[in-house]
């Protein structure tokens, strides 16, 4: 077996057992918060944290990415040039985070977010002082020890948040918790790789490098945000924050699925691509689809159990106040499914230095639903909603895989054969719940 095999496979394996940790306490967190916490909390950080986010990819310049695909990525002039930029956008974005404060408070009709966005808005500096060790961690395929500095991070916040609610329930616990977990992780970061030392530097090839690359990372990471994030920007202004607090919900376990397989491709696939991206198109597309068959039986298993019983899922683990999001969640589940099916191209894509083609997926999903998502809540009011945002991976599905076909990767055959297997799954799954009296999944809205 080959010592990139071998990485590749323990990558893999780390990084799923890094993931379902994550979600493990994650979920125990949420399920503490929310009997700590009223929905309306969840859905105000909800919206600040898809504002951060968005405005966080609207100036992404792939260092990140460019550290792991360039030849010099583990050139100190070049990783500490990278650093210094990182620096440099990251106190651009607090600013931007000040000045957009006011604005949006005014457009949600929520006051607090006038103070309330400037100082969650400053872990954007706190990340900024990050280490690039992080990335390189993820070039050198060694995800042990990138999986424990994110669950020791994650921990730190669940401990500081958990602990704070109990004492004062209120959207501080939320923010104090994110910003004093930060600081401590940046700290540590800089102990991950001992002999990568960040310091200000300028390089310029280093710079006409970094932006070449990235660029094309600018644009799909701008687009990136309209398409992900539109969802809960439009939510949070057609419906209530309360209901917005209830999707996040239900969307944050629909999306496991999603998270776990793009876990796998930027901290496995990407990389090793990039190593392989020299060899001859028909021998890569070959081992692409050779390797993708077990992911999606991961994906499958997923996918399959949240469609068929994600209702008794929010049903179960939460009170009445959450109850919409049963009916929500299943519908959502299915609808991922493209994307699923998509996210192994689009890092293999990227690992051949060919990015774009996801910039313009993300564009196309982005119109659909700035043109879809109010006409059908117009029309059907949230069951359309939900629906249109559902179907929301379709385009982008179709570009990824136009983008495959030019690059003499398409994989549309063993794409349609899995996914008719997932169609039959489900289909017998609901048939033997429906015959043991448990209803369907969306029964909330069929009645």
């Amino acid at each position: 077996m080959s010592s990139l095999k071998k990485l590749a496979i323990r990558g893999t394996i780390w990084t799923l057992l890094g993931y379902g940790t994550s979600q493990i306490l994650r979920l125990g967190s949420n399920l503490i918060l929310t009997r700590l916490l009223v929905p309306e909390v969840f859905g105000l950080m909800a919206l600040m944290n898809t504002l951060i986010t968005g405005l966080t990819l609207f100036s992404d310049i792939g260092i990140a990415p460019s550290l792991i695909q360039s030849k010099r990525g583990e050139d100190p002039n070049f990783y500490n040039t990278a650093w210094t930029l990182q620096v440099i956008r990251s106190f651009c974005l607090w600013i931007a985070f000040v000045l957009m404060a006011y604005p949006v408070s005014i457009f949600y009709d929520e006051p607090q977010l006038q103070w309330l966005l400037p100082i969650i808005g400053f872990g954007s500096i706190l990340n900024g002082f990050r280490s690039t060790s992080l990335p390189l961690l993820n070039r050198q395929i060694k995800q042990s020890e990138k999986v424990l500095f994110e669950l020791g991070t994650q921990i730190l916040f669940l401990v500081i948040t958990v602990g704070w609610t109990f004492y004062s329930p209120t959207i501080w616990s939320l923010i104090m918790g994110t910003l004093i977990s930060k600081v401590i992780s940046t700290i540590i970061s800089h102990r991950l790789l001992p002999e990568v030392k960040n310091y200000f530097f300028w390089d310029s090839t280093a710079i006409k490098e970094l932006f070449s690359f990235g660029k094309w990372i600018f644009i799909s990471t701008t687009i990136t945000f309209l398409a992900m994030q539109v969802d809960r920007l439009l939510l949070g202004k057609l419906f209530s924050i309360e209901f917005l607090g209830i999707y996040t919900i239900a969307f944050t376990f629909a999306d496991i699925p999603v998270q776990i397989i793009d876990k796998i491709n930027s901290s496995v696939v990407f990389p090793v691509v990039s190593k392989l991206g020299d060899l001859p198109r028909k021998t890569l597309r070959q081992t692409i689809i050779n390797k993708r068959q077990w992911i999606f039986v991961i994906s499958i298993l997923l996918v399959v159990s949240l469609t068929t019983f994600g209702d008794f899922l929010i049903t179960f683990m939460y009170d009445k106040r959450y109850a919409q999001g049963a009916w929500i969640l299943p519908i959502l589940s299915i609808g991922i499914w493209p994307n699923l099916l998509s996210i192994t191209m689009r890092s293999v894509q990227m690992g051949i230095g060919k990015p774009m083609y996801g910039a313009y997926g993300y564009l196309l999903k982005f119109l659909y639903m700035i043109l879809f998502l109010p006409l059908a809540t117009y029309i059907m009011g949230v069951v359309g909603a939900i629906i249109v945002i559902a179907l929301n991976d379709i385009p982008f599905y179709i570009v990824v895989q136009y983008g495959s076909w030019r690059e003499g990767l398409i994989t549309l055959k063993q794409d349609f054969q899995i996914t008719l297997l997932l169609i039959a799954l489900i289909t017998i799954v609901l048939t033997i719940r429906y015959s043991l009296g448990w209803g369907l999944p969306i029964d909330q809205i069929l009645s």
